[in-house]
């Protein structure tokens, strides 16, 4: 490919926005790292994970803002031993990144899978301004089983 193509036909897979923000986001999650997880975003940032109404978001309207973002922290990923990140597929489309796979949560001596889709949206300075979680709450619970 010559230097005058799209960036769209030349992917920087390594240095997309979005792919290091998703990055910087999963490795403040694996160094239970709160602070750094939530600076990672910017200040009118949405996380929806799951997208949609659930326990941890009865409305469905996602977590908005630093303040929603870190009490979310609280809520889900402070009540974790560990999340494992299990990408099998990256699609990238300009600032933003899925991920088709599985997050692997450690809780209470459980082990709970959500297979499901994952997306990242950077804005132009690199912070995050979306992370949507496409995963099946009942179907995340019924794969719950003590951990080895």
């Amino acid at each position: 490919m010559s230097a005058a193509e799209p960036a769209y036909l030349n992917i920087d897979r390594e240095n997309n926005p979005a792919v290091v923000a998703g990055r910087i986001s999963r490795e403040m999650v694996a160094a239970r790292d709160k602070q750094g997880w939530v600076d990672n975003f910017a200040a009118d940032a949405v996380v929806e994970d799951p997208v949609g109404p659930s326990m941890f978001d009865e409305q469905g309207r996602g977590h908005r803002g630093h303040e929603e973002i870190a009490a979310f922290w609280d809520m889900t990923i402070a009540t974790t031993e560990s999340l494992d990140f299990q990408f099998d597929e990256e699609i990238i489309c300009g600032n933003e990144v899925a991920y088709i796979g599985r997050i692997v949560t450690h809780i209470g001596g459980h082990v709970t899978t959500s297979r499901g889709v994952f997306t990242y949206r950077a804005d132009a300075d690199g912070k995050l301004v979306a992370l949507r979680a496409f995963w099946e709450v009942q179907k995340t619970m019924e794969s719950l089983q003590k951990a080895d």
